[in-house]
């Protein structure tokens, strides 16, 4: 599938409490579908020789990993202390109507063959040790800023843009751009992406036979005035598959309060069904289902070069199949309404600190062993400590109380008498930070920020790189309000509530009924 980029805006999805009353009419419904369907693709696949069929590599396509300007990319994931590294993989849902069959599916005939959208986005994080599966979902109502993006196939550049959906970001030269927009956000350097459409969720469900998914009321999403996905069940679980599957993942009106993020919780389950579905199912075994499985998926797909044959996804979905399901764990990015706008935002504080989580590799059920995880490496060395420049802002504002007066000044001092010559304070700008952080604009001062930090007994897990500065810069927080030695804070490795987390061996799960869509 070629993604070519447009700058025109095709009618946004129907009115609803997270997006912002937007008129429905013929308006395109928004696909909303799990990203299980990708999992499903390399997960029943393993050890079936029948896919290193060459053919197979013709089906899959291929778009580049990451279109973004290489000073908004994350470094490189860590090793553990055994020289394992952890794999982060972008499962995108595209709505493209690029096709009869992905029209016919979709509806919204107005746009047929427009830029496609990411409508759902989930990171799926392996640990280095495979011990362990975390993945994180984005509502599709997110806003967030898109970094500048150039099309592969035109050379098209897209400026950056600030305060934006997030699922406009397939549309900015394809699914690379997606990539570049997450790890902006997360500082999680992600390693491959996996696609799929309208058409290949329907073939792909139909395949293994069926999904069980569970409501607690009869459903009917459908009303008079056009809204729904059409999915219509009884009470208790039922198996979906084909266009039935396509509803359940698409459904908004009738779950819950009929939001977007009442309908990830269905995709959650959705998930987690089909990979129990996966490895229990022994009709998988049979060579015909598994065939034609592997067929409809590769036709499905799109990847970046890094998993652009069939050998490379098997040799994944080996590496996948190492995680046991009880030791996989869904949530859904903390997030809070952004004004009246119905749209959402991270919400800060939480989202923070399940990104840190997944990029330091702390398993989010909590079961991890203690690790011992060896002091991050720069690639670039450290200057000599009278050659590094150093601004010092003062972050210590909180939003109760202001900032102490002259602690970007005394900290300037401490490491000009530590041997950091050039270190000054800059009074320019007074951030606000809960912890003190060292951040730095370019893999070639990292080596400095790191050296700056350990000077002053701050932890490598607080240097960050950020397009925000233009040089090594330490932000006194909050944490450091007095004196000249620094504390660094414990840190609580507790998956947050808000992330609502779901065990993937979890079989009670059944999505509430919105008593309006009862029948």
């Amino acid at each position: 599938m070629s993604l070519t980029s447009a700058d025109g805006k095709r009618p946004a999805a129907g009115k609803g409490p997270s997006d912002g009353g937007r008129p429905r009419g013929r308006s395109r419904r928004a696909l909303r579908w799990s990203a299980s369907v990708l999992v499903l693709v390399i997960l029943g696949t393993a050890g079936a020789g029948f896919l290193y069929y060459q053919h197979l590599n013709h089906n899959i396509k291929k778009d580049p990993l990451n279109i973004g300007d290489e000073k908004d990319r994350a470094a490189e994931s860590r090793a553990n202390a055994a020289g394992q590294k952890p794999l982060n993989i972008l499962l995108i849902g595209s709505d493209a109507r690029d096709s009869a069959e992905n029209q016919k599916l979709g509806g919204a005939k107005d746009t047929f063959d427009t830029p496609a959208r990411a409508d759902v986005q989930m990171l799926l994080h392996v640990s280095a040790d495979r011990s362990n599966m975390s993945v994180v979902s984005m509502p599709r109502d997110t806003l967030t800023d898109i970094p500048k993006c150039t099309d592969p196939d035109t050379g098209k550049t897209y400026a950056a843009e600030t305060d934006v959906i997030t699922n406009d970001s397939l549309g900015r030269g394809g699914p690379g751009c997606t990539v570049a927009t997450w790890e902006k956000l997360t500082d999680i350097h992600i390693d491959h992406f996996m696609m799929v459409d309208f058409a290949g969720v329907v073939s792909m469900a139909d395949a293994i036979g069926g999904v069980p998914v569970c409501v607690d009321a009869n459903i009917y999403s459908h009303t008079s005035s056009g809204k729904g996905s059409g999915l219509k069940l009884k009470k208790g679980t039922t198996a979906v598959k084909g266009t039935q599957a396509l509803q359940w993942l698409r459904t908004r009106y009738g779950f819950e309060d009929d939001t977007d993020i009442a309908r990830t919780k269905a995709q959650h389950q959705y998930m987690n069904s089909m990979v129990r579905q996966l490895r229990e199912n022994a009709t998988l075994s049979n060579p015909t289902k598994l065939r034609s499985l592997a067929e409809t998926a590769t036709k499905a797909l799109t990847v970046d070069n890094g998993l652009g044959t069939v050998a490379k996804l098997y040799d994944l979905s080996k590496e996948l199949k190492k995680v046991p399901t009880g030791r996989i764990t869904m949530t859904t990015m903390p997030w809070e309404y952004s004004g009246s706008s119905g749209r959402v935002v991270p919400r800060t504080t939480d989202a923070d600190q399940l990104f840190r989580l997944v990029r330091e590799d702390i398993a989010l059920d909590g079961k991890d062993k203690k690790k011992t995880t060896p002091a991050k490496a720069s690639t670039d060395p450290a200057a000599a400590d009278d050659k590094i420049a150093v601004q010092v802002e003062n972050g210590t504002r909180t939003d109760t109380t202001g900032a102490v007066r002259g602690r970007a000044t005394s900290i300037a001092h401490l490491l000009v008498g530590k041997g950091f010559k050039e270190a000054v304070a800059d009074s320019s700008t007074t951030p606000s930070e809960a912890t003190t952080l060292v951040r730095y604009p370019s893999a070639d001062l990292e080596g400095d920020a790191q050296r700056v930090a350990k000077a002053l007994g701050i932890p490598t897990s607080a240097v960050k790189k950020s397009t925000s500065v233009s040089g090594v810069t330490l932000v006194v927080g909050a944490d450091w309000t007095n004196g000249t030695k620094y504390k660094a804070p414990t840190e609580d490795d507790k998956t947050p509530t808000s992330a609502d987390a779901l065990n993937g061996s979890d079989t009670t799960a059944c999505m509430h009924v919105d008593p309006n869509y009862v029948w």
